[in-house]
């Protein structure tokens, strides 16, 4: 068996004689670990199952997922590749000079770790889940278990009736007024309010069929949108498409990092409970489902893939429906308790 030799990193090296080129070339293969036993653990199964099996490819973790988003860039959405990138940057690198092939368990377990020590849990899991994608890709032996830090659930504002109301009057008569109307009335998010155009008005309804984003090279760019389902038709009141009369081009012209930024200030100047843009669609869908409206309608108005989003994320408690909701209940019992005595 090949005996492995102290290097003077601290680390050991185990050679395996692979093969010898025509030219009479010996090629050896190299395993690194930070013990003896284990440089020669892992040269011993390679030297047993050489002939069965390839190692993969000697690359860094970071050049596989270079190689993961590039094969991968053609059917990836703009935003998506931004959010790899950046993840590769900011949280990856601590362990992207690690070579896949000598890549462990406990390489990626002692990372997930210590980035849950920094970043949210959601953040650590969208991070691992590159890392392992990358791994799946160029080195598909290797079979991780890894204990992710638990999800936690969002916490986020829901406005109600009031808040609206009060947001309405404050931004009356701006630009911001119709995107404010279009999300809370027809649930659309901010990349798409700001590629809707005056071709996509028909009579009621509205056209949603491509979104502003930003691409690679961070600029904003107008896109399909990622789902088939985000492709709908949406009516709304009247008092909506009035508003949005007259206006030719972009029916708003700012980009989505602006819009939000107007409309945080305005929610400050209204008075009202801090929330984001984005929570005014959490407000439609509430709204929907406290009146009645089929989950499957919602859906449809939303634009979600699937019902499960819908219902973990959007399917929140409105406090003010919450308390009408309640006094029905308390009405109920106390009618009940009433009957009761008067029966006694």
């Amino acid at each position: 068996m090949a005996k492995a030799k102290k290097l003077k990193s601290g680390s050991w090296r185990c050679l395996v004689y692979d093969h010898t080129d025509p030219e009479g070339k010996r090629y050896y293969e190299s395993f690194t670990a930070s013990t003896r036993k284990e440089a020669e653990r892992r040269a011993a199964v390679y030297a047993a199952t050489k002939d069965r099996t390839k190692r993969p490819e000697n690359m860094t973790l970071n050049d596989a997922i270079d190689r993961y988003i590039a094969v991968k860039s053609g059917v990836l959405s703009p935003s998506t590749v931004r959010t790899y990138r950046s993840s590769q940057r900011t949280h990856c690198a601590a362990i992207g000079g690690l070579s896949i092939r000598d890549i462990t368990n406990t390489d990626i377990q002692s990372w997930v770790s210590d980035l849950s020590q920094r970043v949210q849990p959601k953040t650590v899991r969208n991070s691992y889940g590159l890392v392992v994608s990358a791994l799946d890709m160029f080195n598909p032996d290797l079979h991780l278990r890894i204990t992710l830090p638990q999800k936690k659930e969002n916490q986020f504002y829901t406005p109600s009736d009031h808040d609206i109301q009060k947001l309405l009057q404050t931004v009356q008569g701006m630009e911001l007024e119709i995107a404010v109307l279009l999300a809370a009335f027809g649930t659309l998010r901010r990349g798409e309010i700001c590629a809707l155009t005056d071709h996509d008005i028909h009579g009621n309804c509205i056209t949603v069929n491509k979104a502003m984003v930003r691409n690679i090279q961070n600029e904003w760019i107008i896109k399909e949108p990622k789902t088939f389902s985000s492709n709908r038709t949406i009516e709304l009141p009247e008092f909506v498409i009035n508003k949005m009369k007259g206006i030719e081009g972009n029916i708003i012209k700012m980009h989505p990092d602006a819009l939000s930024e107007s409309f945080r200030r305005a929610v400050r100047k209204a008075g009202i409970p801090t929330f984001r843009f984005h929570d005014l669609r959490h407000y439609s869908a509430s709204i929907l489902h406290a009146i009645g409206v089929p989950d499957q309608y919602i859906m449809q108005r939303g634009g979600w893939a699937s019902d499960h989003v819908m219902k973990s994320v959007y399917r929140n408690a409105i406090s003010e429906e919450a308390a009408r909701q309640n006094q029905k209940i308390m009405n109920h019992f106390n009618s009940m308790q009433h009957e009761m005595q008067h029966g006694t």
